[in-house]
C-alpha cells in the first residue's frame, strides 16, 4: 500500500508552488529555445512559413504530451499512456534531428571556415616547403654551372678546343655539344682555336643564359620566402590560394628540371579551391553535410550539437512532466474535492469533518466506521479501497475502512494552511 503523491500538500504550497511555477516558466523558455532550433533546422530545407507552422506543431505536441503523461494516471489504465509515449518519442526524434542540424550549422558557420583555413594553410605550407627544397637544390646546382661556364668561356678564349672535351655533368655536356654543333654550321669560315671566335661567343651566351636562369630561381625563392612569412593561418581561403598561385606560377620549373638533370621534376601539388570551400552553397547542403559527417566521421562538434539538441528536449519533457500535475492537483485531491461537492461543502471543511470521524485501529492505523460516513465520504472511501489506498475490514459486526498512512498524512497536511471557508466555519 505504499503511495507517493505527485502533488505537494497545501502545507508546503507556500514554498512549493512558487518553485513549481518557476520551473514551469523554465520549461516554457526551454520550449521556445527548442522551437527556435527546430525552426532553424527546418528552414534549411523548407520554406519559412512551412518551417514556422511545422516547428510550432512539433513543439506544442512535445510539451502537451509531456503534461498529459505526467498529469493523468488514468491514461495508464486506459492503455493510452504507451501511445502517448510513442507519439512523444517520434515527435522528439524529429525535433532533435532538425535542432541538431540547426546547431551544427550554427557552430560550423563560426568554426568550420577557421578550421578549413588552417587546413589550407597547412597544405600550402607543405607545398611551399617542397617547392623551396627543389629551388634550393636547383640554385645550388645552377651556381656550379655558372661558375663552370665562366671558366669554360675564358678557357675557350685562351686555349680553344673546349667544346671537344667531355663533361661528367649532363647539363654542361649538353652545352659543349650544342656549341660544337653550332660551330660546325659555319664550316671552314671560322676555324677552331684560341681567341674570341664563334665557340667563345656561344659559351659566353650560354653563360649569360645560365646566370639569367639562376636569377629567376633566386627571385622565386625570395617570393616563396615572403609568402611563407606573410601568410597567416586565418587568412581567407581565396586570399591564401591567390597569393600562393602567383608564387607557384612564377617558379621556373623547366629551368629547374634542366638544371637538376634528374629526369622529370615532380612538382608539389597546387591545392584546389573546391577542396577548401569555407561554407556550403545552400541550406539543404548544410542539412545533408550535418548528417553525413555525423554518421561517417563524427567529431566532437557533431556529438556536442546532437547532445545539446537532445538535452533541451529531454529537460523540456522532464519539467513539463513534473510541473504539469501541480496545476491540476493530484488524483487524490480531486477525489476529495468531488466528495466535498457531493455534500455541498468546501474541500477543507469536508476534510475536517471526515478526519473527526477517524479513530485508531489495529497497530495504530487510522480507520473510520462505514455507518458514520456521509454519501460524499462514502464515495471517497469506496474509491480509495478500489485503488488499494484503503482496506475494508469487519470487527464486531461493524464495517470499517482502514486508510493507508500516506492518505491520512495527506488529509492532515491539507488543513495545515487554513483557507477562508474553514476559518469562517471555525469562528461560527
Amino acid at each position: 500500500m505504499a503511495y507517493a503523491s505527485s502533488n505537494p500538500s497545501n502545507g508546503t504550497a507556500g514554498v512549493g508552488r512558487p518553485m513549481v511555477q518557476a520551473l514551469f516558466v523554465a520549461s516554457c523558455l526551454l520550449s521556445v529555445v527548442s522551437w527556435y532550433t527546430t525552426f532553424e533546422g527546418m528552414r534549411l530545407y523548407l520554406s519559412v512559413w512551412f518551417s514556422v507552422l511545422a516547428s510550432l506543431g512539433i513543439q506544442s505536441a512535445l510539451v502537451l504530451v509531456a503534461w498529459l503523461i505526467g498529469f493523468s494516471s488514468s491514461l495508464k489504465h486506459a492503455g493510452r499512456r504507451p501511445l502517448l509515449i510513442g507519439v512523444y518519442i517520434v515527435t522528439a526524434i524529429v525535433s532533435i534531428a532538425f535542432s541538431y542540424s540547426s546547431l551544427y550549422a550554427w557552430f560550423s558557420a563560426r568554426e568550420r571556415p577557421a578550421s578549413i583555413e588552417r587546413k589550407l594553410y597547412d597544405a600550402l605550407q607543405d607545398s611551399a616547403g617542397q617547392t623551396g627544397k627543389a629551388l634550393t637544390a636547383a640554385i645550388g646546382e645552377q651556381q656550379k654551372h655558372v661558375l663552370a661556364l665562366e671558366e669554360m668561356t675564358e678557357a675557350e678564349k685562351t686555349h680553344g678546343l673546349i667544346s671537344r672535351a667531355e663533361d661528367a655533368d649532363p647539363y654542361l655536356a649538353d652545352i659543349r655539344a650544342a656549341v660544337a654543333r653550332e660551330a660546325r654550321t659555319y664550316a671552314e669560315n671560322y676555324k677552331e682555336g684560341a681567341g674570341a671566335g664563334v665557340r667563345y661567343s656561344a659559351f659566353d651566351r650560354y653563360t649569360k643564359l645560365a646566370q639569367q636562369s639562376l636569377g629567376d630561381m633566386q627571385r622565386s625563392q625570395t617570393e616563396l620566402a615572403s609568402f611563407v612569412s606573410n601568410t597567416k593561418p586565418l587568412d581567407s581561403t581565396a586570399q591564401q590560394l591567390e597569393a600562393y598561385r602567383k608564387v607557384y606560377t612564377n617558379v621556373p620549373w623547366n629551368e629547374m628540371e634542366q638544371t637538376l638533370h634528374s629526369g622529370q621534376l615532380l612538382k608539389p601539388p597546387l591545392p584546389v579551391y573546391s577542396d577548401f570551400v569555407d561554407r556550403t552553397v545552400s541550406g539543404q547542403e548544410d542539412l545533408l553535410v550535418a548528417f553525413e559527417e555525423l554518421f561517417v566521421a563524427p567529431t566532437p562538434r557533431h556529438v556536442f550539437a546532437l547532445l545539446l539538441a537532445a538535452f533541451i528536449d529531454l529537460v523540456v519533457f522532464l519539467l513539463a512532466f513534473a510541473t504539469g500535475p501541480y496545476f491540476f492537483g493530484a488524483a487524490e485531491q480531486r477525489w476529495i474535492s468531488a466528495g466535498a461537492a457531493l455534500e455541498g461543502l468546501d474541500r477543507q471543511i469536508f476534510t475536517r469533518d471526515f478526519l473527526r470521524k477517524l479513530a485508531p485501529g489495529p497497530r495504530g492505523m487510522a480507520r473510520v466506521e462505514a455507518a458514520a460516513l456521509t454519501p460524499g465520504e462514502q464515495q471517497l472511501c469506496l474509491l480509495l479501497a478500489a485503488k488499494g489506498l484503503a482496506v475494508v475490514m469487519e470487527e464486531d459486526g461493524r464495517r470499517y475502512y482502514m486508510l493507508d498512512q500516506s492518505i491520512h498524512e495527506q488529509l492532515l497536511e491539507s488543513l495545515a494552511s487554513q483557507e477562508f471557508p474553514l476559518r469562517a466555519a471555525s469562528v461560527a
